[in-house]
């Protein structure tokens, strides 16, 4: 396919230009993608990789990561992605997000360098970066211009032909929760996904994983030892519960170097302690305890975010980005022992494909919530709103409220909204985004 050159001057047109780039491209090779980031003088070659993979968590892995990092005084760079609001989320560097100045920038950068005239002639050979890979390599070019001590790094989808995944060397990788999603890409089995995750394993590199059931540990086991490397499982043994209190957990983790950590989550989302468990003993692996001390593990515990997951946007008032089966298994534990004493009232809303039937099932069969609404996404294939009320009237005996877009639903919501009632908004990350951005211009 013929791809003609624009005249791209503004920020505004760099995203507008990203965006569009599903359009007219397909996944390349990674050995095409490998090929351009030489073109951009490997600036991975220099950078300490941590590497994070899996179906849940990545992104809150990643982010404890950096701060427990931080904490200890180490300069991080963070590359993650879905972005909830603004593209540049996916983008930190010591915390901050890129510019866009920067931005622009480095986005000409890379577009200059792309061959325009095989593009323009429609060659087969000619490489354009998907939209996922343009942005990864955005982020490889500000990495290397800021000189971090350690990049994070979360993988798109998968992980063994994820663009991330082309880079020279890393310190470590880290595997999270395995769960069926994307089996349009990965397989319809967690053997076979935990293969495709696993393929961020690199040779002098160990891997940390959690070890979600029988099958994918052996995965993970045999892959690591083929390339004969270290691999290290952390389970629901090594964490305990301690104590919940209004919006906080307290809990402690079992290591090697630093013994039995008590420690203290600002969330309430339960599912924390594994992702908080699974980076703290990533981190042990890639230090033994040399530098990261346990102070710094508690300061950066207590000092992480991430937004999207159980993130309080008003009084009362919760975001969860759970847009699979597990995500909702997880969301649905945290909500079961909130202590929150009113009614719970959830707005509802995912893709199509996402397997929403089995979704809306375990969350009519809770019993958690009072009161139910579903939303279609923005950017999503519908939902079968019928197909959902029949649901949620079989299993709950509430039949969700129908809305088109998640500003009407939300509003609604609002408005009728009880002394004593809590909203759980949760499914696609496309609808939290959503909902942040309808905050920023609506008052409630």
């Amino acid at each position: 396919m013929e791809i003609k050159k624009r005249q791209i001057s503004t920020y505004r047109e760099a995203c507008e230009y990203i965006n569009d780039i599903p359009r007219f491209t397909s996944k390349n090779t990674m050995e095409d993608t490998r090929a351009f980031l030489h073109r951009l003088g490997d600036p991975d070659r220099s950078m300490r990789i941590l590497h994070v993979a899996g179906t849940n968590g990545k992104g809150s892995v990643c982010a404890y990561l950096r701060s427990i990092l931080e904490a200890a005084g180490y300069r991080t760079a963070l590359f993650t992605s879905p972005h909830l609001v603004d593209i540049r989320e996916r983008f930190t560097a010591e915390g901050e997000m890129i510019s866009r100045e920067e931005f622009l920038r480095i986005f000409l950068y890379i577009y200059h360098l792309l061959d325009w005239d095989a593009l323009g002639q429609g060659r087969e050979d000619a490489y354009h970066p998907t939209y996922f890979e343009y942005l990864f390599l955005i982020s490889m070019v500000w990495f290397g211009d800021k000189k971090p001590d350690f990049c994070i790094l979360e993988t798109g989808v998968g992980g063994r032909l994820d663009a991330t995944n082309t880079v020279l060397k890393k310190e470590i990788a880290v595997i999270t929760h395995i769960g069926l999603d994307h089996v349009e890409y990965l397989g319809n089995t967690v053997g076979k996904i935990a293969f495709e995750k696993a393929g961020i394993m690199q040779k002098g590199a160990p891997v940390v994983y959690w070890d979600t059931c029988p099958e994918t540990t052996a995965v993970f086991e045999g892959c690591a030892g083929k390339l004969g490397i270290s691999a290290y499982s952390v389970s629901e043994n090594d964490y305990s519960f301690s104590n919940f209190k209004r919006k906080t957990i307290d809990f402690c983790v079992s290591t090697g170097y630093y013994k039995c950590i008590t420690l203290k989550l600002n969330t309430i989302a339960a599912y924390q302690m594994e992702n908080c468990a699974l980076a703290i003993r990533a981190i042990e692996v890639l230090d033994q305890g040399k530098t990261v001390t346990a102070e710094h593990i508690r300061r950066g515990v207590e000092n992480f975010f991430w937004a999207g997951r159980m993130e309080e946007l008003l009084p009362e008032v919760y975001v969860d980005g759970a847009h699979n089966i597990d995500g909702i298994r997880a969301f649905l534990e945290t909500v079961a022992r909130d202590g929150h004493q009113g009614t719970r009232t959830l707005l509802f809303g995912v893709a199509k494909d996402k397997g929403y039937g089995r979704m809306a099932e375990k969350l009519a069969e809770s019993g958690l919530f009072q009161k139910a609404a579903a939303t279609h996404v923005e950017g999503c294939h519908v939902m079968d709103m019928g197909r959902l009320a029949e649901i949620f009237g079989r299993n709950s005996g509430c039949a969700p409220e129908e809305y088109e877009s998640a500003a009407d639903a939300f509003r609604t919501l609002m408005k009728e909204r009880k002394a004593g009632e809590r909203i759980y908004v949760v499914g696609s990350l496309y609808l939290v985004g959503e909902i942040k951005e309808l905050l920023c211009y609506d008052k409630f």
